[in-house]
């Protein structure tokens, strides 16, 4: 039998999920504790219903997910929004050396992925969804770059860059404490007393306050979003027509609010509202990564299983020893740094939420680490695209 959802139908189930996943991680302590998204959960428990029902046969799903791409828009221009470089200014010069690591990182995640699937007899451009697209970029650029690269033809790619950050979320929040520990014991590292914190927490504070939720605010915010994602398809499109160099329309919506933000805060700061800003980022983010998940082909990804964990495990060793030998150096070999490079795993490994989780559960034990606090989210939200998107785009036309 075949079920066709049309968009209405695809949105009401995506949202099902999304707050399926919440409810599941609610109560499943080991989901909770390696910081899985809802959608990630969601998603794949209904991915795999699906894939049960087409293996015996009994009924074949088709989805209508052309809904995604505005949400995924949506989500990429919040978070150019958030590119304050009051923030970045008080980050200092540590704030630039992580970013350029973050930078270095996305490099290597692409030459690993590249180099290996290629030696594995798979299509270099599978590479680059097992590299820095699904290492750094985690599930959101997976499924970003996943689109793109389908478009060019290689049918599996999204299926495989979900599944790739799915293992690369677990992996960097199981190796992201143990490498921590290791680095404190051998050092003896100690926090540092600092008043440091309130004025870091006074700063983030401040971008957050202005929020009033009424009508007119909420809607200024859409106003400002929207003609971000406006101004970034039209800039995607024209330089890709341009210069025949393949430039996602997210990619130019992000890059547009970035400019937006900051030209905005220098007219007036009230202006940018990051509380409905957020809001809006986080609702866009969990629909689309839904539909992302619940479409997801198993039946794709698991011929390609052995050669991903291959690559995705090459990916985890290559963090953990750069991050003992080179970061820990490189961010000042004291116990700031070494909280630092628990959340680099986090979130070169799977996301954000991850990296924040690792360094939450390192301070609760060994103490507090206000810099880290600071630098880790500002580069990993929004700051680390600026280096992993050129990368990741450039590979994806050298490869195309």
């Amino acid at each position: 039998m075949n079920i066709s959802l049309d968009q209405i139908a695809t949105l009401f189930l995506a949202v099902a999920l999304l707050l399926l996943g919440g409810f599941i991680i609610k109560r499943v302590g080991l989901l909770n504790k390696f910081c899985i998204p809802a959608p990630v959960v969601g998603g794949l428990l209904f991915a795999i219903l699906v894939l049960i029902l087409r293996q015996t046969g009994a009924v074949n799903l088709e989805l209508d997910t052309s809904l995604q791409s505005i949400f995924m828009l949506t989500f990429f221009t919040t978070v150019g929004l958030g590119a304050s470089f009051q923030l970045v200014k008080l980050g200092g010069k540590l704030l630039v050396i992580y970013w350029l690591a973050c930078g270095a990182l996305a490099l290597f995640q692409s030459a690993i992925g590249i180099s290996l699937a290629t030696a594995l007899g798979l299509e270099p451009l599978l590479g680059v969804m097992m590299g820095a697209v699904s290492m750094e970029g985690g599930h959101g650029a997976a499924t970003a770059f996943g689109g793109t690269i389908e478009e060019l033809g290689i049918d599996s790619a999204l299926s495989v860059g979900l599944a790739a950050a799915t293992f690369g979320l677990i992996a960097g929040g199981l190796v992201g404490g143990p490498t921590v520990k290791y680095l404190i014991t051998k050092h003896n590292l100690k926090p540092k007393d600092t008043n440091q914190h309130d004025e870091i927490a006074a700063a983030k504070e401040t971008d957050e306050s202005k929020s009033s939720f009424q009508s007119n605010n909420f809607l200024t915010q859409i106003l400002i979003i929207t003609f971000c994602m406006t101004a970034g398809t039209f800039l995607g499109s024209g330089f890709s027509n341009l210069t025949g160099f393949v430039l996602p329309s997210y990619v130019g919506a992000m890059f547009v609010a970035v400019i937006v933000r900051n030209i905005l805060d220098k007219a007036n700061a009230n202006i940018v509202d990051m509380k409905a800003v957020n809001f809006i980022g986080d609702i866009t983010l969990g629909i689309f990564l839904a539909m992302a998940l619940m479409s997801i082909k198993l039946w794709e990804v698991a011929e390609l299983a052995l050669p991903m964990l291959v690559i995705v495990f090459a990916q985890v060793v290559f963090i953990v020893l750069l991050s003992i030998f080179v970061l820990f150096r490189l961010f000042g070999k004291d116990y700031d740094a070494a909280v630092m490079v628990g959340g680099f795993t986090g979130h070169g490994l799977g996301a954000t939420p991850n990296a924040m989780a690792n360094m939450s559960a390192i301070t609760a034990k060994y103490g507090a680490s206000p810099k880290a606090f600071l630098i880790v989210p500002i580069v990993g939200a929004f700051l680390i695209d600026v280096f992993a998107m050129p990368i990741i785009i450039t590979s994806i036309n050298l490869l195309k």
